[in-house]
């Protein structure tokens, strides 16, 4: 065997072993277990030393397992927004939004455990799987196309608080920003209030703080997304009402599918 062809099954090994290790935590999560190394070794039949060769402490293991839940969400969202042509982003966004809040109410553990999650040290041993893959990365993206295809009314960089100018010039969030010339990042603050409005409701109904009547006819939901129309520069006919009925019409079909 050569040593080429050795090092590539360790590695397929090593990914495998991975793979186990999220479907071992969601499947936990699921059940409403503990989430720890302690857990995971013993579902999967190996000792807590064993799994250190793969995560080195609790964090790096909530990090493999959130971005891998993340990614493996993204797809659906993007299969959503695959209703709609790529020359409609707005119709796209959402699409994908609507999915997003419905994957979030079914699997509250791992809503949790993803947009819980601070942003990743740089250290992270699964650092690589934040990229665009990642739901963050897809709703921006999906923004990045809005801004350039439409045009989205921002402010100037010089309109800016100093913090929320250093914030846009290098940001964290998880979204390519050479894609858009420094003169213009003042939208990135347009997309991280609209993405803190989304992600807000979102939570409130994931963890009950909300009437449950409210959260069942998803009206603040689809409040909160109709405020962001004019933000975005969306709210104009015919557009406005024409992504207005998408999202009531995305809305029953993912009421629809539940189970």
């Amino acid at each position: 065997m050569t040593s080429s062809t050795a090092s590539g099954r360790r590695e397929r090994q090593r990914e495998a072993t991975y793979a186990e290790i999220v479907s071992t935590a969601r499947a936990l999560l699921a059940e409403g277990g503990e989430l720890s190394l302690r857990a995971i070794a013993q579902r999967m039949g190996i000792t807590a030393p064993a799994l250190y060769r793969y995560v080195a402490n609790y964090q790096e293991l909530v990090d493999l397992v959130a971005f891998e839940i993340d990614k493996a969400a993204t797809t659906r969202f993007a299969e959503a927004a695959a209703r709609y042509p790529d020359d409609d982003p707005a119709g796209q966004l959402v699409a994908a939004t609507a999915a997003f809040r419905s994957w979030a109410l079914a699997n509250p553990r791992e809503f949790g455990l993803v947009f819980a999650n601070p942003i990743a040290d740089s250290s992270c041993v699964r650092r690589d799987l934040l990229t665009s893959a990642t739901s963050g990365h897809f709703m921006n993206g999906l923004l990045v196309r809005i801004f350039h295809e439409r045009g989205i009314p921002h402010p100037a960089l010089d309109e800016l608080d100093p913090e929320v100018r250093a914030a846009v010039l290098d940001p964290l969030i998880p979204i390519d920003a050479s894609a858009i010339d420094e003169a213009d990042r003042g939208v990135l603050w347009i997309f991280m209030r609209a993405w803190q409005t989304l992600y807000g409701v979102v939570t409130l109904e994931v963890f009950g703080h909300m009437d449950p009547r409210v959260i069942e006819s998803a009206a603040m939901f689809t409040a909160a997304m109709h405020s962001q129309l004019p933000p975005l520069g969306l709210d104009a006919e015919p557009e406005g009402p024409r992504l207005q009925a998408i999202l009531a019409a995305e809305l029953a079909r993912e009421a629809a599918q539940k189970p």
